[in-house]
């Protein structure tokens, strides 16, 4: 079966209920999308409705970072439940006399894009970049007529058909200024930048200089420590420059990493950049009972993404690491607050957003609806990933198992009626949590329990079900527990808890398991789902 075609059967599924996301990760577990660029743009099909699009890579390669298309997903801005996908908007298949690229008919890896609108001749007209991996094609630039593409390639070589004119290099974002000028940004371990030319929307404007070290890198001194993932916003009249940030050594007391979105601001397009902060650390930093600086998610991975205004509120989009191997990311969302000091000089103050498992639901999940055990923001092995460089992508303990790397890429890894990611390796002294669960409406006078849909495999255990902290000595409350057997089941079942001992809780609130068993490094079950039950 084509890609195409395969994904075409996906969409029927993505139709369903079960792809209607709000929280993280907002699209369905199967789908693996990192590095999105958010944007809202007018449905071509519905005239005066706006939806908010996705763009980013595709990580259906398995054992690579990224895919050979890349696809959409968009939802109505006022309904961020409400994801569906739009299908492969974009290929490189063929070079521009139509032969094919590569004989084995797939095409090129593309990793993560970047997409602007500009009105031409009263139209709306759509630019994407691709990020092209393919020898003479990294600068290659396809248009649309609509935000879900199809896009054509625009500017082949004249004197090769094989290869593509341009200055964006590695990692494009593109903004168009309020007085129509061009100007883009791009970079690997440096970051550029430059006035495009509105004409080809590729090449540097004649006689506009490119700007190299435009935010220094992490290799020389200074705060920015530019790694990669250019994106960039225009709010009000600052210019706001995202990016992927890697830490120093020992910076919050934890080793080096490029796993966090940081950003600089700017009156002018250009800069000089002022350092703004972090926006998202996705090893989801916290501290413990003795208040030394944990990491409570992966340990390891790079993010990408950017951040949108939507009905009035700020959001930060970024990606996780799944799996074993880094290579299944998917899509995640946290709101920010955003102020902007307007006028030469003015500050961009963004706050720092907490890594949870919320993502649209800012009133918090609802305690009452089953819920995939993917969902989980926090899951901390036995050992202090701090201090340890594992040469697997997790730590020996809990984490989120990946979808694409036990199935063919576009199969449907559903079990059952089941949207999942399983939470895998859960040994002696694992910790699995969610923040937040909205607890107004749960009537702690009522018998409740917890109902875990898990595999078993052979190992006895307790599961300790614990509020707010998976510590006493930090506020943790012990509200149940959830037995689980020595015996193999090979196929999943519920393990419920007893009768939970809940403290009247109102406004939002964090659950967490705690693992524990006789047996060390061997693990006690693999979560599907959890749900609480009266």
């Amino acid at each position: 079966m084509t890609i195409k075609k395969t994904l075409a059967a996906i969409a029927v599924l993505a139709g369903t209920a079960l792809a209607a996301n709000a929280q993280n990760p907002y699209l369905p577990l199967w789908e693996h999308i990192p590095d999105g660029e958010p944007y809202i743009f007018e449905d071509p099909d519905q005239p005066g409705q706006y939806r908010v699009y996705i763009y980013g890579s595709h990580d259906s390669l398995i054992d690579k970072y990224c895919g050979k298309e890349q696809v959409v997903w968009s939802c109505p801005v006022n309904d961020l439940k409400n994801w569906r996908y739009d299908g492969v908007i974009f290929e490189s298949i063929r070079d521009a006399k139509g032969e094919l690229l590569n004989r084995d008919e797939t095409g090129d890896i593309l990793y993560a894009p970047d997409i602007v609108e500009r009105i031409e001749n009263g139209k709306k007209t759509y630019y994407l970049y691709p990020n092209n991996q393919g020898r003479g094609r990294n600068t290659q630039v396809a248009k649309s007529n609509r935000p879900d593409g199809p896009f054509e390639v625009i500017n082949w070589s004249a004197s090769d058909p094989r290869r593509t004119e341009g200055i964006l290099g590695f990692d494009p974002g593109v903004l168009i200024d309020d007085d129509g000028k061009v100007y883009g940004y791009w970079g690997f371990e440096q970051s550029f930048g430059g006035e495009l030319d509105p004409v080809n929307m590729s090449n540097l404007r004649s006689g506009a200089p490119m700007v190299t070290n435009m935010v220094s890198d992490y290799k020389h001194d200074g705060v920015f420590r530019f790694f990669e993932a250019s994106s960039i916003r225009k709010i009000k009249d600052k210019y706001v420059f995202v990016y992927s940030r890697k830490s120093a050594e020992g910076e919050w007391g934890l080793p080096v990493s490029n796993y966090t979105l940081a950003y600089a601001y700017s009156d002018y397009p250009l800069g000089p950049w002022t350092y703004g902060g972090t926006l998202i650390d996705c090893r989801g930093r916290d501290t413990d009972p003795d208040g030394n600086v944990i990491i409570t998610a992966e340990p390891f991975g790079n993010t990408h993404g950017s951040i949108l205004e939507i009905n009035g509120q700020w959001y930060v989009f970024y990606h996780r690491q799944t799996g074993e191997k880094e290579y299944s990311r998917q899509a995640m969302v946290s709101p920010i607050d955003v102020k902007v000091e307007e006028g030469l000089g003015g500050k961009v103050t963004i706050s720092e957003a907490e890594y949870t498992s919320e993502g649209f639901e800012l009133n918090g999940l609802d305690p009452y609806k089953k819920l995939a055990a993917g969902t989980a923001c926090v899951y901390i092995g036995p050992k202090e990933p701090a201090q340890e460089y594992p040469t697997s992508y997790h730590t020996g303990g809990s984490h989120p198992g990946a979808t694409y790397a036990e199935v063919p890429p576009f199969e449907n890894p559903y079990e059952g009626n089941d949207n999942y990611t399983p939470i895998v390796m859960n040994n002696n002294g694992s910790i699995v949590g969610w923040k937040y669960f909205n607890m107004d409406g749960v009537d702690a006078s009522k018998a409740h329990k917890l109902i875990l849909r898990a595999e078993t495999l052979g190992n006895a255990g307790n599961i300790k079900i614990m509020i707010d902290s998976p510590w006493e000595a930090k506020g943790g409350v012990h509200v149940g527990d959830i037995k689980v057997s020595k015996k193999a089941s090979g196929k999943i079942v519920e393990l419920k808890s007893g009768a939970l001992k809940l403290p009247k809780l109102s406004g939002k609130h964090a659950l967490y398991f705690v693992f524990t068993s006789p047996v060390e490094d061997k693990p006690i079950c693999d979560m599907y789902s959890i749900q609480l039950v009266k």
